[in-house]
C-alpha cells in the first residue's frame, strides 16, 4: 500500500536565511542598485529555501507515515489491534489527509465494537476519499449497529451501487432494510445473494423472514378489507394446520364452506384435514363435493382411492378412482402407491410390479413401495426379489424410526433444559 499521495503538502515548513550568500554562491555589488538587487534576489533565495525545507520536512514526514503504517500493519497481523489503532491514530496526526488510514482505522474500531468512533473515523476518510467504496461500507456497518438505520441504508446502498460484488455489504444491507420493515427491497437483495451463496444459512434466514412478514402483510391487508370473507377464514386454518392446531383449523375451514359452500379449494381443504383426523366418512363426504364442483381435482380422486383402499376394503372402487387420478396427474408417487397396493390385493401382482417401481423411483425414501413389491414378487413365486425387496424395505423403515427417535430425544432433551 502506498501511502503518499499526489499534492502532499506536509505539516511542518520553514528555513534559515543566513546566511544566504554563503550558502547560496552568490557575490553581492556594493551600492543602492546593489542593495536593491540584494533585496530582490533574498526574496527568491528565501522561497527556494523554503521550498527546499518543505520538501525535507515533507519526506520526514513520508518516511514517519510509513514507517508507522508498517506498525500498524505488523500489530494487526499479530492481533495487537490496540497498538495497531494507536500507531493509526498517529499517522492521521502525523498526516491527516491519509484517506487509507481512516480506512483501516475505523475497521479497527469496529473489530473493537467502538462504532461511534469508526463512524467518526470512516466519515473523515470520505470527505478525503468520497470514492472509497470500503470506507463506505464499514460505515453503513458500524451505523447499523449504532440502531441509526436509515443513515446506514445510505451508506450501504452507495458502497453496493459502487461495489456490486461486496456481499458482505450486501448482507448488511439486506439485514438493514429488514429493520426498515422494506421487505420487499430486503428481497430483492437477497435472491441474488443466495444465488452467489447458497450454503450461507443466515441469507435464507433473512429470506425466509422477509417472504414471512410480507405474507403476514399482506393476510393483515386481506383481513381488513374482509375479516369474515372465505379467504380470510381459508387462510387462518391454514395456519392453524401447520401449527398442528386441527381443532381451530377445523372451526376455520367450516367457517370458509359456510361462506362459499360451492368453492371446491375450501372443501378440499376441510377433507384433507378430515383425512389427517382418520374421519373417513366426513373425508369422502368433502372430497366427493369437490370432484362433485371439480372433477379434473386430481389429488381429491387420489385421496378418496386411498380411503377406499385402505380403510373400507373396496379395492375395485378405489383402484377407478386411482386411475382418474393418474389420468389427471400421472406424477402423483402416493396414487401409484396406492393403486399397487390396490392391484396386489385384487391378485393382480404383475400389474403391481409397474406402478410400484414407478413409485419406488419417485420417493426412494419410502418404504411402503418395497413392501407391495416383495408381496407381489413373493405372490408371483420370485423369492429372491421379494427377499430383496424386504430387506429394503427393513432398512428405510429403521431409518425413518430411528429419524423419528432421534427427534423425539431431541425435543425431550429441549424440554428437560427449559424445565430442569
Amino acid at each position: 500500500m502506498n501511502m503518499r499521495r499526489p499534492g502532499y503538502e506536509p505539516v511542518q515548513t520553514g528555513c534559515r536565511l543566513m546566511p544566504m550568500s554563503a550558502r547560496c554562491g552568490i557575490r553581492i555589488r556594493r551600492g543602492v542598485p546593489a542593495l536593491c538587487g540584494f533585496v530582490l534576489l533574498a526574496g527568491v533565495l528565501a522561497a527556494l529555501c523554503s521550498a527546499l525545507a518543505q520538501a525535507q520536512s515533507g519526506e520526514a514526514n513520508d518516511a514517519r507515515v510509513e514507517q508507522l503504517y508498517a506498525a500498524a500493519k505488523t500489530a494487526q497481523s499479530q492481533g495487537d489491534r490496540a497498538s495497531a489503532i494507536r500507531d493509526y491514530e498517529e499517522l492521521i496526526r502525523v498526516a491527516p489527509d491519509v484517506a487509507a488510514a481512516y480506512n483501516n482505522l475505523g475497521m479497527l474500531y469496529l473489530d473493537e465494537h467502538q462504532y461511534p468512533k469508526a463512524a467518526e473515523v470512516l466519515k473523515k476518510g470520505l470527505s478525503l476519499d468520497p470514492k472509497m467504496t470500503s470506507a463506505s461500507a464499514l460505515l453503513g456497518i458500524a451505523l447499523f449497529e449504532m440502531g441509526r438505520y436509515q443513515d446506514s441504508r445510505e451508506a450501504l446502498q452507495g458502497a453496493v451501487q459502487a461495489n456490486p460484488h461486496d456481499d458482505n455489504a450486501q448482507l448488511f444491507l439486506a439485514k438493514d432494510l429488514v429493520q426498515l420493515k422494506d421487505m420487499n427491497a430486503a428481497a430483492a437483495v437477497l435472491r441474488p445473494l443466495a444465488q452467489r451463496q447458497a450454503k450461507n444459512q443466515e441469507v435464507w434466514y433473512l429470506l425466509g423472514q422477509a417472504y414471512m412478514q410480507l405474507s403476514e402483510q399482506a393476510l393483515t391487508r386481506m383481513s381488513a378489507i374482509d375479516p369474515d370473507s372465505m379467504l380470510a377464514h381459508e387462510v387462518s386454518g391454514e395456519m392453524m394446520e401447520d401449527m398442528k392446531n386441527y381443532q381451530g383449523a377445523l372451526v376455520e375451514y367450516k367457517k370458509a364452506t359456510a361462506v362459499a359452500p360451492n368453492d371446491a379449494g375450501t372443501h378440499y381443504h376441510l377433507g384433507n384435514l378430515y383425512w389427517k383426523l382418520s374421519q373417513w366418512d366426513d373425508a369422502l363426504q368433502q372430497l366427493g363435493t369437490v370432484l362433485k364442483n371439480d372433477p379434473w381435482n386430481c389429488q381429491a380422486w387420489a385421496q378418496t382411492g386411498n380411503i377406499l383402499v385402505d380403510q373400507k376394503a373396496q379395492p375395485e372402487q378405489g383402484l377407478a378412482d386411482l386411475n382418474k387420478a393418474l389420468d389427471l396427474c400421472p406424477d402423483l408417487a402416493q396414487a401409484h402407491v396406492d393403486r399397487g397396493d390396490a392391484l396386489v390385493k385384487l391378485g393382480r401382482n404383475r400389474e403391481a410390479i409397474q406402478d410400484l417401481e414407478t413409485a419406488a423411483r419417485e420417493n426412494p425414501g419410502d418404504p411402503m413401495p418395497h413392501f407391495y413389491l416383495a408381496r407381489s414378487f413373493k405372490a408371483l413365486g420370485d423369492s429372491s426379489r421379494a427377499k430383496a425387496e424386504m430387506e429394503t424395505y427393513a432398512k428405510l423403515q429403521a431409518s425413518a424410526s430411528a429419524a423419528v427417535a432421534a427427534r423425539a430425544a431431541e425435543v425431550m432433551k429441549a424440554t428437560q433444559d427449559v424445565h430442569p
